[in-house]
Parts: C-alpha cells; sequence; structure tokens
C-alpha cells in the first residue's frame, strides 16, 4: 500500500500545478497562465504541449529533450523568433501571433516529421528553407505577415500555402514550378496588381486559389489578359475573379461536362424539386401583380366564384372539372323590364296598327272565297 501511494505521489508530481495534464499526463495545457518561462515538472515522455497566450520571450534549446513531443503551440507569446533546437518528433508547430521577423534555414532544418507549421500573425518579411529537409510538410501559414514577394524555394510536398492578408505585389518567376501537389493556394488580401505570364501554370494539382481583395489594374488589358486566359481554362475554382462581376470562377473542367455550375444561367431546376418536373421547362416569373389572363386548358376551372342567385335562377354551370376555356370577362348588366315611352302627338303604339291590319286582311279572305263558292 506504502509502495502504491507513492508511486501516485509520483505521477501527480509530473503535472505542473499552473497546468492541466491528460491522456496520462502526455497532453498538457499550459496556456492563458501569463508564464514568463517553460514550467518545471514536465515529463520527458510528453506528446502535446500547449504554451500559448503567454509571456514567454526565449525557448532557445529548452524544449530540445522531449524527444516524443508531436505537437507544439507557442502561439500569442512574446518570441522574437522561432525556437531552436526544437523536437525533431513534431508534426505540429503553431507559433502565430509572435513578434517573428524571420525564419531562417536552420530553424526547420531537418524536421522531417514535420506535417503542419504556422507563422501567421508575426512580422516575417522573409523565410529560408533548405531543399529536401521538409518532406512531409503539407501545410504552411504565412498569413497576415509582411512579405512583399511569393517565398521561393518553399517545400515541394505542400498541399496548402496560406499567403493572405501581406503586402504581395509580385510573383517571381518560377516561385511556384516546384509545388505539384498544391491544392488550396490563399492570396487574397494583398497589393497584386497583375501576375507574370504562366504564374499558375504549374500547379497541376491546384482545386481552390483567392484572388480577392487585390487592386487589380483591369485597365492594363495586356498584363491581364494572361491571368484572364489562364482563368478560363483552369480546373480549379477561382474565388475573387479579377476584372470581373463573378465572384467565382474557373472549374473549367466541371463547366465543360455540365457538372458544374453555370454562373451566367440559372434555369436548372433546384435540387430540391421532384424528379418528374426536371423535364418541364423552367417557369417565368411573374412581374406583374396580376395572373395571366388566359387560364390554362390543363386545369380545372374554378366556378366557386358563380353567385348563387345565378344558379337559382336557371344559369347552366359546368360540371367540375370540365376542361373549358374561361372567359375572363363576366358580364355585369342586370337585365331590367322594358317601360313604355310617351310618343309626341299622342301616336298609337305601331303594334296596335299591325293587329288592325291583320283583322281586314282576314274578313276580305273570308268574303273572297264566299263568292267564289256561291259561283258554283
Amino acid at each position: 500500500i506504502l509502495l502504491l501511494l507513492l508511486l501516485d505521489v509520483r505521477v501527480l508530481a509530473v503535472c505542473p500545478s499552473m497546468c492541466s495534464c491528460s491522456r496520462g499526463h502526455r497532453t498538457v495545457d499550459c496556456s492563458g497562465r501569463g508564464l514568463t518561462h517553460l514550467p518545471e515538472g514536465l515529463q520527458h515522455n510528453i506528446r502535446e504541449l500547449n504554451l500559448s497566450h503567454n509571456r514567454l520571450r526565449d525557448l532557445d534549446g529548452r524544449l530540445s529533450h522531449f524527444a516524443h513531443l508531436r505537437i507544439l503551440d507557442i502561439s500569442h507569446n512574446q518570441l522574437p523568433r522561432l525556437p531552436g533546437a526544437l523536437p525533431r518528433a513534431l508534426w505540429d508547430i503553431r507559433a502565430a501571433g509572435n513578434s517573428l521577423r524571420q525564419l531562417h534555414k536552420n530553424d526547420t532544418a531537418y524536421h522531417w516529421n514535420l506535417r503542419a507549421l504556422d507563422l501567421s500573425a508575426n512580422e516575417l518579411e522573409r523565410v529560408v528553407f533548405i531543399n529536401n529537409t521538409l518532406a512531409s510538410l503539407s501545410s504552411l501559414n504565412l498569413s497576415h505577415n509582411k512579405f512583399w514577394t511569393v517565398p521561393t524555394n518553399m517545400p515541394y510536398n505542400l498541399e496548402m500555402v496560406d499567403l493572405s492578408h501581406n503586402y504581395l505585389m509580385q510573383i517571381l518567376p518560377g516561385s511556384l514550378d516546384r509545388l505539384p501537389r498544391l491544392a488550396r493556394f490563399y492570396l487574397h488580401g494583398n497589393r497584386f496588381s497583375a501576375v507574370g505570364e504562366e504564374a499558375f501554370a504549374q500547379l497541376a494539382d491546384l482545386q481552390l486559389i483567392t484572388l480577392y481583395d487585390n487592386p487589380w489594374a483591369c485597365e492594363d488589358e495586356e498584363n491581364m489578359t494572361d491571368l484572364q486566359a489562364w482563368m478560363e481554362h483552369t480546373s480549379a475554382r477561382v474565388l475573387g475573379c479579377p476584372c470581373s462581376t463573378r465572384h467565382i470562377c474557373g472549374e473549367a473542367h466541371l463547366a465543360s461536362t455540365g457538372h458544374g455550375w453555370h454562373y451566367a444561367s440559372y434555369t436548372e431546376p433546384p435540387q430540391s424539386a421532384d424528379a418528374r418536373d426536371a423535364s418541364r421547362p423552367p417557369m417565368q416569373a411573374i412581374t406583374s401583380g396580376h395572373l395571366s389572363k388566359s387560364a390554362p386548358l390543363d386545369s380545372a376551372p374554378d366556378w366557386s366564384g358563380i353567385p348563387a342567385d345565378r344558379e337559382a335562377a336557371g344559369t347552366p354551370v359546368p360540371p367540375t372539372g370540365t376542361p373549358r376555356p374561361i372567359s375572363t370577362q363576366i358580364s355585369t348588366t342586370v337585365r331590367t323590364r322594358s317601360t313604355k315611352k310617351t310618343r309626341p302627338n299622342g301616336a298609337r303604339s305601331t303594334g296596335r296598327v299591325l293587329s288592325a291590319l291583320d283583322l281586314h286582311t282576314v274578313t276580305a279572305s273570308i268574303l273572297l272565297t264566299a263568292t267564289i263558292l256561291s259561283a258554283f
């Protein structure tokens, strides 16, 4: 029992009092503690160490003995440079929000296992990478720094590069030629007015590129022609199309096969529409406040608006569902009894004159018939 108590005390001792530990004390969180130096008592086999949001200024050589460390978060401190002699077992280094001005070649040399490097929100103007030393690096975040040109000699296996919100004005020839796996490239929020000929031509696996929030020189058609041509033929999605009213362009392979968005036309039925309605022509929008007067012939007319007095008076009502065209003009004239009009000079009615003439004609016919019979 005494041995177990001693082991429990030792286990508790490996987690510094100002930090929180989990997963067998191999995940250590010391963030937001106002630390100015590395806390003591960290066990050597930790895998994750979070030192973010503190006031650390110098960690050179103080993390090298953590040989099993995979994730290191030193973001939002006061570090003037990336700490030297970092463990080579690291997968993920997060150093955003510090005061880094340069990244020297030895800062990341021989980090064979490094997969993600976040140096955003610093004061970087220049970074130097050694060829073939970051073979596993797939994600590089250099956003919100002070770069004027796109860094050259970037690790060749990168799949994501974020250079947004810098001062970028140009892409030097060949800067992007050795990035065959680059899929996402963020360049928005810079100072590009134009890019060189075939700047993105070698990015064979590019899927997404952002170009918005740049002061493109749209009046200089000669320098913009190459970029416009590339956007029309690239299979990547372009967010923020320079000198265009469209926000999204590119995706030439989808447009040609009919599987992509047609940005100039929205006649396709919505995805939620019933399948049997897909073959019908697109509906026309009603731009006036009234429906068309011509009723469709394939719809049952609505007879509910016929007054009850018309039906009672003998007005024929077609049966419900009878496909007959509907007249849009409903007579509102009410028939009234004819009134006698007073004729001038006491003239008799024409109908009475005709009745008297008929009586004389009948009498004459009878007398003529009697005279003929008496002659025989």
